[in-house]
């Protein structure tokens, strides 16, 4: 009955919980898996994390959407859904949940394509080689986009309100500034490159042009996949020959009986059967038992 329950819960959320919900039970899942099965998270997730060689990325090009739902950390997650719960909600008050889901997948994306590329072609990287995981890059890229969007959104912090576009040109140049120092370079290119799509993309749609319309016709593609097909019922039709003459004026008159039958049901759907008239219910109450 629980499991039920929590199925049910999870099929009505919207769209910022359930990715809350998928990145915490991916940690779960690593934090345990790697423990019971004794060997590090990092070798447990090796075919998921985002590698910053080339060839690698060639064979598991999955990993640049997948490497934004690993976290080894409980801060590191804490934090980062922390700040995907907040700038989410902004988003959802505009947007719908599919867009919030494009602008953090394809900021998952961008994000970690910065990433390889400084890690191959910026010299300064080449002393330090890794992997990339974590929603860094995919939730700055909802917070740049949103802070673009709507940038004089007040918020109110402690005794302080202060706008949107300030938060996020604040973390963005906090980021830029950490590159050199922070032992985390690549992940703060994965920042940048998450900020980088929000801006672009909140600018576009700003000029009416969605350039992440593809992503969610692949989506809604991919989704069709998974849908079970509803097979049509056959239906089984006597043809009797009849003098088209004299059931002409009859069939009309029954056409129009059934829409007018029709037009009263659609009033109770959308508006209850005490939204009837006392004509239209005697006209019901006459239709059934006509039938």
């Amino acid at each position: 009955m629980a499991a039920t329950s929590l199925s049910y819960k999870y099929k009505t959320a919207n769209i910022l919980v359930k990715l809350i919900i998928i990145n915490v039970a991916a940690f779960l899942l690593v934090y345990l898996g790697s423990f019971i099965l004794n060997m590090s998270p990092q070798y447990f997730t090796r075919w998921f994390v985002l590698s910053d060689d080339f060839d690698t990325l060639l064979f598991r090009p999955w990993t640049l959407i997948t490497y934004g739902f690993l976290h080894f950390g409980f801060l590191h997650i804490l934090f980062n859904m922390l700040w995907l719960y907040w700038f989410g909600q902004f988003v959802l008050n505009l947007f719908t949940g599919k867009r919030l889901l494009t602008v953090y997948l394809l900021g998952a994306l961008f994000g970690g394509l910065l990433f390889v590329v400084a890690y191959n072609l910026f010299p300064a990287f080449e002393q330090s080689r890794g992997f990339l995981i974590g929603a860094s890059g995919a939730v700055t890229a909802i917070m740049v986009f949103i802070a673009t969007y709507t940038p004089n959104t007040e918020v109110r912090i402690f005794t302080f309100t202060i706008k949107l576009w300030h938060i996020a040109l604040f973390l963005f140049l906090l980021d830029l500034v950490r590159i050199p120092s922070s032992g985390n370079a690549g992940g703060l290119m994965a920042h940048v490159g998450g900020a980088i799509f929000g801006y672009i993309y909140a600018i576009q749609l700003a000029k009416g042009h969605d350039i992440g319309l593809w992503f969610e016709n692949i989506m809604d593609w991919v989704a069709n996949l998974f849908k079970p097909r509803s097979k049509k019922p056959f239906k089984t039709v006597h043809r009797t020959k009849r003098n088209t003459t004299a059931t002409a004026k009859p069939n009309k008159d029954k056409s129009a009986h059934q829409k007018k039958v029709d037009g009263i049901l659609d009033k109770i759907g959308k508006s209850g059967y005490e939204s009837l008239t006392k004509a239209e219910k005697d006209f019901l109450f006459k239709a059934g038992k006509d039938d």
